[in-house]
């Protein structure tokens, strides 16, 4: 695989995972607006949600691979 075709791949690939992951924290998850105020209980609720996402994912492979 080429330099460039690498490249293409890799950023392909950051759009499927990573932009994703935003995507869902905001149209599924609720962060589009946020339901506090204050930066401590924003930060609380982004982290809470980041929380529900990585377990989600986790138990999602974990089923796959058993």
């Amino acid at each position: 695989m080429n330099r460039l075709n690498e490249g293409q791949w890799v950023y392909r690939m950051r759009k499927e995972k990573v932009e994703r992951s935003f995507t869902d924290s905001k149209e599924l998850y609720g962060l589009l607006y946020c339901r506090l105020r204050r930066k401590e209980k924003v930060k609380a609720q982004a982290l809470m949600t980041a929380a529900y996402q990585n377990m989600k994912k986790t138990l999602l492979h974990l089923a796959r691979v058993s």
